[in-house]
């Protein structure tokens, strides 16, 4: 856990939440500035910023619980959304899954999706380049 963490600190119990779930590797507690009414945050124990910073073990519950709180909230529609780094909107240097009911237009995530065109030589050439990766 990391000592200046609002999230380990959650965790610790040192700052309240309102937990939906808990387990030895993760914790689900709503979100305190909700983008939409049952919006939750699910996070696992073991401190990480980006989720490559976490060990693979310590990741197992994050959408099987998400999606289990998504059911059991009722929510028709919703977005899980998981972020790493400032440029793609991580505010907390925490590992975390948003569950985001979207009930309406107006309530929820709100999402642009600036879609590109790429050519089929160069994405078989990325699928090769992270295939040897992996």
């Amino acid at each position: 856990m990391a000592a200046n963490c609002i999230f380990c600190k959650i965790i610790k119990g040192d700052i309240p939440s309102m937990k939906v779930f808990e387990s030895d590797k993760t914790l689900a507690f709503l979100d305190i500035n909700p983008l939409s009414y049952g919006h939750t945050l699910i996070i696992p124990k073991h401190h990480g910023a980006k989720l490559t910073d976490i060990p693979e073990e310590h990741l197992t519950e994050l959408l099987p619980i998400a999606s289990r709180i998504a059911k059991a909230s009722g929510a028709a529609d919703y977005n899980i959304l998981q972020n790493n780094g400032r440029l793609a909107h991580q505010e907390v240097d925490h590992v975390h899954v948003h569950m985001i009911p979207k009930p309406n237009e107006k309530e929820g995530l709100g999402v642009q999706w600036p879609q590109q065109k790429v050519e089929k030589e160069r994405l078989q050439k990325l699928v090769e380049e992270i295939k040897s990766k992996m």
